[in-house]
């Protein structure tokens, strides 16, 4: 989380990711003001409200009541973040049989073959 200049904005998204890593770090509920504090950077509170809210309504962090405000966490991990957009993602599309036989064609063979021992993992579990 590098210190950004003023003529130097960097794009939200990254904004975002860096927000998500400081929860996850913090490993306990954490105000605007705390996350601002710890990102080390001058931006306003309204800014960071906006952010843990929207983040909050889409379902990635929970809130709990901190004094007039609020406190944030993570509902996941990141692992746990990008399996959950991966779900979304497949149950977005009617094909979904194209759309997994496309992902797992795109992967390495190490990844291939991890994918392979889960499901068999998986298969275990449930029978």
């Amino acid at each position: 989380m590098a210190d950004k200049g003023r003529g130097e904005r960097r794009r939200h998204g990254e904004l975002v990711a860096d927000v998500l890593a400081v929860l996850w770090r913090a490993g306990e509920p954490m105000t605007a003001q705390q996350v601002i504090a710890a990102l080390g950077e001058g931006l306003a509170r309204t800014t960071m409200a906006t952010i843990l809210s929207r983040l909050y309504e889409k379902g990635t962090l929970r809130r709990t009541r901190s004094g007039r405000g609020f406190a944030y966490e993570p509902v996941e991990d990141a692992p746990g973040l990008v399996a959950d957009r991966m779900r979304r993602e497949l149950e977005s599309d009617p094909r979904r049989d194209l759309v997994l036989k496309r992902f797992v064609s795109s992967l390495s063979e190490d990844d291939e073959e991890t994918l392979r021992g889960l499901l068999l993992e998986a298969g275990e579990e449930s029978g």
